[in-house]
């Protein structure tokens, strides 16, 4: 046993660790195989198959030494017919006899030698086991028709000059001809044009038929009329051209039987060439074939991507894309998978555009497509979602494709993407641009609530125009409206700017204040060299720095403006003396592109004080005070921010009052509210936002309005006792994007006293994320019903709200016939018009077209005339035709596919999205203020100038006005000025006497005063008596009618109205009674009807203030710089800078 394990046998090498290390040879032999893979290319047919057919590259030079004999062998044949001599006189010698050179034989016979071997190579490499296929192919006979003769007559020289068709092989160079087209397609990996090879065919075959029939008549009528090859020539294209003029004409039957042979395969085959080349053009035209590649490297060009393109989204994207100057050599290539609309087809026939755009046909998933559009050479790619899909989800799916396909094909193109759904945005936060609908939309309809028009604001500011619409109007509101309308957003570097460089080292309200004084700009925000963040209105501690970037708005960029110098003067003269107003002199510079005029302001001498009760003033006072006392002068705005004279907002610090003092009349018990970022986020990639939030969350049966619960028993709106008026929201579904309409109304930097509560009156019941958002905040509650639902309504307490938003249903936004998607909205909104005239409705409509119809009344001649004024804008290529309707003047309409433009600047402002972020608060970076609204009352007067105003704002709190929101009331004009009359515009409550004078009109109040039982609808009698006067005095001659017809037709139809609104009135109590609703909310509603609001964005400095006029100011961030407040600082409503006491959000 022993000697057995003293013989154990060593491992073989395979297994030893040492052989493993140091290689084992024996081992390595032992194993290996070689194997040789294509072993059937290693043989010689197989090596000349890959030569002649396979190798593309190689049997391109094939085919083109080919192609090159066939032409060969036909120039030869025209040699030999130039160089005969036929004899005269008709027989067979000579069609069958020819006489050929001895040089030219020898040529013709080593041609025809290689081309005999190529064909036979060839015949054997594709031979596939049927011979007789090979052989009866067309060109295979024509090929031995011209060669075998040739090489027969090697052996027997009596054949030499026998005639040999040579001129056949025309056909076998077009056949090669196409072959080497395929060949060089395939070789230089690239897609051929179908329509190229088939004009290529055609025309071969043209070629071919004239050739074959000119030569084959100049050789018959050698036994003729011996024509020449140029004679035969023009017979053939005299023939062919069916024109036939009879001065050549075939002598003898031969010929004349090719003639006829050769007219009827004319007559076959060019049929058909014909009928595929135009089939291939229409493809063509449907496709819209390739955008040039030589074009693509020597010309800029960007790219359109879109499910479907409809004619309002193709002209929104032309005219503002071809508004900006530098943008006009660019081209446009639409890349859509559908085919071309017919309206779409027609605009792009217009000169002017079918010079610059270019519709291809195609999907932006296929590289191919994306290879027609030269997508990797374009200066950006926009890919828009079509928003009138039923399902919006899906179309963001698919938008989503086209970013990550077009990203993958061209990483370098940059890319602008507009998305639909928020929750989607983080699959294309790597494209260069995104715009949310949805998240834009919800907060901007929550800003028009607090910020009356911040929709037409913010429309107004990112479209682009010249501020010429309506300046041919007649009415003042018109001129200055459209005139403020061209104001936009421009950038420019400080040092090397005219308006601001004389301001570096100063303050940034400073610098605000007299560039707006000096030029006419609103400087509205900068951007740090080192840091890439936007501040809106970083405040007076914020020192200029050359290298800032600065935002003003303008009516135009600075580049564009024309600066004149009228007077140079010392710019460091002291102020004005006492009592005097600075003279135009004073200004040494002035913007004319602006148009600001010359601005008078007071100023004040540097020694003193901050004004708290008017002592010490210079200014005179207003004349409607009738007093002799004057009114308080206005402070400097100091170079640099002086910390004791300053008085800062603090937000965080400045609750005491309001949480200490809370009213006894809110009969609720006052609940601590916190600010902190809401817990529950409701999708990936929303911005945090510092809210007013509640301790604990409220349980979800606490946020139903019109249920009761364990915790509260209240059912209806009235129970809550609120104390400010309701914001609702109607809306089909509670998507992530109404999460974006509480945020902006819950921030931090709103007091608690502004706090609106939120009702969401939703068709579908929520879903528990939905509601596991909203939980943390304060005064937010939603109600399952329908805004065409009157008990809906009266249930969330619309009656006690002063803003009704009405959002777009997704299931009405496509429709089988176009622009009628609103057609439900519409009706609806107008029904609410009619019950609840004094309600603040904000409407969103799918197309802005539709907005005429917004509060439609049919009879109205104001309404009218701006019709035909927004056709007359539209006619002289205005982006904004539709600027002048009240509806959207007013901010009570409002369509998303408007803010399409700010996706289209993006490509030449490259900061408009971010800085329409900030004013919207979707996005809150640190040291960036707020947009905010302040209402000048009467006490606010004394100010006088939109100048005067920006001073005072600038001096005291450190605010930025940007604009103006002006309601006034109608002014009645003769019938040659655009209104000619008012009456359906008019107060329907208001009382006229018998000769329609009216009695206690509210002048330029938005609220009128309610008129009681002196109203004559409210006595049957009295109205049919006044009905039958009228008809008996419109019943009159026209010499008597005149004025007195016209104020008879206005009572009647007041009348009329009257009577229409005490049956609503009756309505609407009725329905209140049956669900146990008190009424005394609804007989305070009054009518506004005899008003219109629009926005004046960057007015003049010498603009008047108006009373009820609402500024938009651009509020600093108050948790910037947190200090305390001084309560001597709140005496003056305009020089407090505590939000709480300005009121500047109620209306």
């Amino acid at each position: 046993m022993s000697d057995l394990d003293s013989e154990v046998l060593p491992l073989p090498p395979r297994y030893r660790f040492r052989d493993l290390l140091l290689g084992d040879q024996s081992f390595q032999s032992e194993d290996r195989v070689q194997v040789e893979f294509y072993v059937n290319e290693n043989t010689f047919k197989e090596r000349l198959k890959l030569f002649f057919i396979k190798n593309q590259r190689s049997s391109l030079r094939i085919r083109l030494f080919n192609f090159s004999l066939k032409l060969l062998t036909c120039l030869l044949y025209m040699v030999r017919v130039l160089l005969d001599d036929p004899a005269l006189g008709i027989g067979w010698a000579p069609i069958l006899w020819v006489e050929r050179k001895m040089t030219l034989w020898v040529i013709q016979v080593i041609v025809a030698v290689i081309s005999f071997l190529e064909t036979m190579l060839l015949i054997y490499l594709s031979y596939k086991g049927n011979i007789w296929e090979q052989i009866f192919q067309v060109s295979f006979v024509l090929e031995m028709i011209n060669t075998l003769p040739f090489i027969i007559t090697i052996f027997w020289a009596p054949l030499r000059n026998l005639f040999i068709p040579v001129f056949l092989n025309c056909w076998l160079a077009k056949h090669a001809l196409e072959n080497m087209i395929n060949d060089f397609h395939r070789a230089i990996l690239r897609t051929q044009s179908a329509m190229f090879n088939q004009v290529l065919i055609l025309f071969c075959t043209l070629l071919c038929l004239v050739f074959t029939g000119t030569c084959g008549i100049q050789h018959l009528e050698r036994a003729g009329g011996n024509l020449s090859l140029l004679t035969s020539f023009y017979f053939c294209i005299v023939t062919f051209s069916t024109v036939g003029y009879g001065d050549v004409t075939p002598k003898i039957w031969p010929s004349q039987l090719l003639v006829v042979i050769m007219i009827c395969v004319a007559l076959v085959v060019l049929p058909l060439q014909f009928e595929e080349l135009v089939y291939l053009w229409m493809e063509r035209q449907k496709s819209g074939g390739n955008y040039s590649r030589h074009r693509a490297q020597t010309e800029k060009h960007v790219i359109l991507c879109v499910s479907s393109l409809k004619i309002d989204l193709l002209m929104d994207f032309l005219n503002e894309f071809y508004a900006h100057p530098r943008l006009q050599d660019y081209y446009v290539v639409i890349l859509c998978p559908t085919e071309m609309d017919i309206q779409v087809r027609r605009v792009l026939q217009i000169p002017l555009w079918s010079q610059r755009v270019i519709y291809l046909q195609g999907s932006a998933l296929k590289d191919q497509d994306l290879m027609r559009a030269k997508m990797d050479n374009g200066e950006a790619c926009f890919i828009l979602s079509s928003r009138n899909e039923v399902d919006r989800t899906a179309a963001d799916h698919q938008t989503i494709l086209r970013a990550w396909a077009v990203k993958d094909f061209a990483p370098n193109c940059p890319l602008y993407v507009q998305i639909l759904k928020p929750e989607n945005k983080f699959h294309v936060k790597f494209a260069d641009h995104v715009v949310c609908e949805e998240e834009c939309k919800y907060a901007l309809l929550a800003l028009n609530c607090v910020c009356p028009a911040t929709s037409t604001l913010i429309t107004l500011l990112v479209h682009t125009s010249r501020g010429q619409e309506g300046q041919e109007s007649p009415e003042q509101w018109q001129r200055t409206y459209g005139r403020c309308s061209g104001n936009e957003v421009y950038h420019v570097r400080m040092g090397d700017s005219k308006f601001f460089r004389e301001y570096q080292g100063k303050s940034f309200t400073y610098a605000a204040f007299h560039a707006h004084k000096k030029y006419g700009v609103c400087l509205i925000g900068l951007k740090r060299e080192d840091n890439k963040s936007i501040l809106l209105n970083p405040g007076p501690r914020h020192t200029l720095a050359a290298s800032d970037t600065c935002f003003y708005i303008n009516i135009t960029k600075e580049e564009n403006s024309a600066f004149t110098f009228k007077q140079e003067e010392s710019r460091r003269r002291g102020l004005v003396g006492p009592g005097r107003r600075q003279s135009s002199t004073r200004l040494p510079v002035h913007s004319i592109i602006a148009s600001v005029g010359t601005v008078a302001m007071d100023l004040q001498n540097t020694e003193c004080q901050l004004a708290q009760d008017g002592g010490g003033s210079k200014l005179a006072p207003p004349t409607e005070n009738g007093s002799g006392s004057r009114r308080p002068s206005i402070a400097p705005v100091l170079e640099l921010a002086d910390s004791s004279a300053l008085l800062p907002c603090d937000l965080l610090s400045d609750q005491s009052e309001d949480e200490m003092t809370p009213s006894d009349d809110e009969g609720l018990s006052v609940m601590e509210y916190v600010k902190g970022y809401p817990p529950n986020s409701p999708y990936i990639g929303s911005s945090p936002t510092l809210c007013h939030l509640l301790p604990v969350k409220a349980p979800f049966c606490c946020l139903r309005l019109d249920k009761g619960c364990k915790h509260n028993s209240y059912e209806d709106a009235k129970a809550y006792g609120f104390k400010n008026k309701l914001i609702i929201v109607s809306a089909e579904t509670a998507g992530n994007g109404l999460y974006n309409f509480i945020v902006p109304l819950r921030a931090y930097y709103r007091s608690r006293k502004e706090l609106n509560p939120i009702v969401l009156l939703l068709d579908n019941k929520p879903d528990h994320h939905f509601l596991e958002a909203i939980c943390y905040f304060p005064m937010v509650y939603y109600m399952e019903g329908s805004v065409d639902n009157l008990d809906s309504l009266l249930q969330c307490g619309i009656i006690y709200a002063d803003n009704l938003v009405v959002v777009d249903k997704e299931s009405t936004m496509s429709a089988e016939e176009d622009y009628m998607a609103d057609a439900k909205t519409i009706v609806n909104v107008q029904t609410m018009f009619r019950l609840f005239p004094s309600l603040s409705i904000t409407t969103e409509l799918t197309h802005p077209s539709n907005m005429r119809f917004m509060q439609f009344r049919a009879k109205d001649s104001y309404s009218l005339a701006l019709s035909k004024l927004e056709k007359r804008e539209r006619e002289n290529g205005s982006n904004l035709a539709f600027m002048f309707r009240l509806p959207f003047a007013a901010g009570r309409v409002f369509s998303i596919s408007m803010l399409d433009t700010l996706l289209y600047q993006s490509f030449v402002k490259d900061y408009m999205i971010s800085i329409t972020r900030l004013l919207l608060g979707l996005d809150t970076t640190p040291g960036s203020g707020y947009l905010c609204a302040m209402k000048i009352a009467e006490d606010d007067l004394w100010i006088g100038t939109y100048g005067r105003l920006f001073q005072k704002l600038c001096s005291s709190s450190s605010e930025i006005p940007i604009g103006i929101y002006r309601t006034q009331s109608h002014v009645f004009t003769s019938e040659s000025q655009v209104s000619v009359t008012m009456e359906d515009c008019e107060d329907t409550r208001e009382v006229k006497g018998p000769w329609g004078v009216r009695v206690g009109t509210g002048g330029g109040s938005t609220h009128g005063q309610h008129v009681g039982s002196s109203d004559p609808a409210e006595h049957p009698l009295l109205r049919r008596k006044s009905l039958q006067w009228a008809r008996r005095l419109s019943r009159k001659s026209p010499k008597h009618a005149g004025r007195a017809a016209e104020r008879t037709s206005q009572q009647q139809l007041s009348l009329c109205r009257r009577s229409e609104r005490q049956e609503l009135s009756e309505l609407v109590k009725n329905r209140m009674k049956h669900l146990g609703l008190p009424t005394t909310g609804y007989d305070e509603m009054n009518d506004h009807q005899n008003t219109l609001s629009y926005v004046l964005i960057n007015p003049p400095p010498d603009t008047r203030l108006e009373p009820s006029d609402i500024v938009y100011l651009i509020r600093c961030d108050p948790l910037a710089h947190v200090a305390s407040s001084p309560e001597s600082g709140r005496r003056n409503k305009l020089a407090s800078c505590n939000p709480e006491t300005r009121e500047e959000t109620q209306l």
